[in-house]
């Protein structure tokens, strides 16, 4: 069942049982002597009162914190709690969640990502950020996405604005903006493991581990690790594209 939610105004849906991977319960193991307790889970927003929901807060519109419902542009925001619920295993799945985005998917492991149309793997009329900071790529244009691999459970959220923002943020924001906010470190401490395993995403693996030299430094690491089945030709034959 796919559920229909609200925020600021706009309805989107929150696929919670769009993927159908047959994955076994993706495993966390955790070594409770690593981890220090965990934070309470953030409220649930289909919980929250319309007066909270235009109070959430964006970065991406002004390059500043502001309300939602201040904001003049059209903004979607993902939040950890959807990624954790929607069942995606990349960021340009996650994307699927977005109206107005095209999100295609080239091979077992390249994406494109557009907006208002004219997709290709090297677009660049669409800005992509982790943390504030550009990941476009001047070489071929565009992004990499499956370069662009973070661990689904360091991002707190992803807010995505559909319409032009270049007077702000420069030339390749003709589209949008793609504005991914990871957790900060202090945030991420200890280890935490995840393992799934499936018939076409058939080996996921991540392993992150966060520590801290004082009480002002903190860092984290993180590996990942899959094997993706391919997809099939025109001719219903293998197309030899599946990636480890």
């Amino acid at each position: 069942m796919i559920k229909p939610r609200a925020l600021s105004g706009c309805l989107f849906t929150q696929p919670e049982s769009i993927l159908r991977r047959y994955t076994f319960s993706g495993l966390l193991l955790t070594a409770s002597t690593l981890l220090p307790p965990c934070p309470a889970v953030a409220q649930d927003i289909t919980e929250l009162g319309l007066e909270e929901l235009l109070n959430t807060e964006v970065t991406s519109v002004s390059k500043t914190g502001q309300k939602l419902s201040d904001a003049a542009a059209a903004v979607f925001v993902i939040s950890q709690e959807d990624l954790r619920r929607s069942g995606v295993t990349s960021i340009p799945e996650a994307l699927r969640m977005v109206p107005g985005l095209h999100v295609a998917r080239l091979n077992a492991n390249q994406w494109a990502v557009t907006a208002r149309g004219f997709n290709g793997q090297f677009a660049n009329k669409l800005l992509v950020l982790v943390d504030g900071r550009t990941v476009y790529t001047p070489i071929f244009s565009g992004v990499y996405w499956e370069a662009l691999d973070l661990p689904l459970a360091d991002i707190e959220r992803i807010e995505v604005i559909r319409g032009p923002g270049a007077s702000l943020w420069g030339a390749n924001a003709v589209n949008g903006i793609i504005n991914i906010i990871t957790k900060q470190a202090q945030d991420t401490q200890g280890a935490y493991i995840s393992l799934a395993v499936g018939d076409e995403e058939q080996t996921l693996a991540t392993v992150r581990y966060g520590g801290h030299k004082d009480e002002q430094l903190h860092w984290r690491v993180f590996g990942k690790w899959s094997q993706r089945d391919g997809l099939l030709d025109m001719q219903g034959e293998d197309a030899r594209d599946d990636w480890t």
